[in-house]
């Protein structure tokens, strides 16, 4: 330990008029002083080392009271399948039809519908693929694994906070911050492929209030923003209403009104099934388009 500067005169002494003073011994409170000291330092890092050991155990803690929030574990794994329909506001007044349709464990379809024309992706668990007329591609055609992304995380049906060890994403609590003026509290999820999702929730009802999605694609980031609002409860369970997606420079710039949510509700298994003019040895290959 460093001396303080009291102590170093003292310990060397003092010369005055020629006579050598011995140092003085330290007197009580002088080591009252010392003993405060150390007790403070002592404190300090206890607490510093609280903190450190209490950011786990608070994204833990906030991971369980968001799915209590949303409804509960039980409730939330009683939901077998999901139909979601609604409109879409794609801007300068055009507005489409939307429909996700999900079944577990992680079957997805999602159609887009506008102008007696319709969109389609779709995942069957394996393999995506789509329909893109809007493109000009009227035939069905399998997904690449860059266009896939997005797919896969909505065919995560409970999504990345519900037993995420399991899925092998981690998270992280990184304090308070702020969304449009109001407080929120802010998860880090690192998912088993590297890409990151931050979540904030609201401080008073631990539900999601907006996401922000890092998808790394051939050594670059691809981000977008979610802002969610307007839950109700289908079957127990919390789901929002009101979704808007965009860049953080305009999160805003889709907004999607959903008119209504059914559960557990029969779906075709066909539905997610990669159609069979893909599935030609040829294409099952992966050759196709290569000359």
């Amino acid at each position: 330990m460093r001396l303080s500067m009291l102590q170093a005169v003292m310990l060397k002494g003092v010369m005055l008029q020629g006579v050598m003073l011995q140092p003085a011994p330290l007197q009580p409170a002088l080591r009252s002083g010392r003993r405060s000291v150390r007790n403070v330092l002592i404190m300090l890092a206890a607490v510093s080392c609280l903190s450190l050991c209490g950011s786990a155990q608070t994204a833990e803690e906030l991971v369980n009271k968001n799915i209590q929030a949303k409804g509960g574990i039980e409730k939330i794994k009683a939901i077998k399948s999901l139909r979601m329909t609604g409109k879409i506001n794609i801007g300068s007044g055009i507005i489409a039809a939307e429909m996700q349709e999900n079944q577990r464990p992680n079957l997805v379809r999602e159609t887009f519908s506008l102008q007696g024309m319709t969109a389609v992706t779709a995942y069957d668990g394996a393999t995506g693929w789509q329909i893109q007329p809007f493109g000009g591609h009227k035939d069905p055609e399998l997904m690449g694994e860059d266009d896939l992304k997005d797919l896969l995380l909505d065919a995560d049906f409970d999504g990345p906070l519900v037993d995420y060890k399991e899925k092998g994403n981690t998270v992280e609590f990184l304090g308070h911050d702020v969304v449009d003026g109001d407080d929120a509290l802010r998860l880090k999820v690192t998912l088993k492929d590297g890409d990151i999702i931050y979540y904030y929730l609201d401080p008073d009802t631990f539900l999601e209030i907006r996401k922000e999605v890092q998808e790394f694609v051939r050594g670059s980031v691809r981000e977008s923003v979610y802002e969610m609002g307007s839950y109700k409860p289908v079957a127990g369970v919390m789901y929002p209403f009101s979704i808007s997606q965009g860049s953080k420079a305009n999160p805003s710039a889709q907004t999607t009104a959903i008119e209504k949510i059914e559960v557990n509700v029969p779906i075709d298994p066909a539905d997610f099934a990669v159609p069979a003019s893909l599935k030609t040895p040829e294409k099952s290959s992966g050759m196709v388009g290569i000359r």
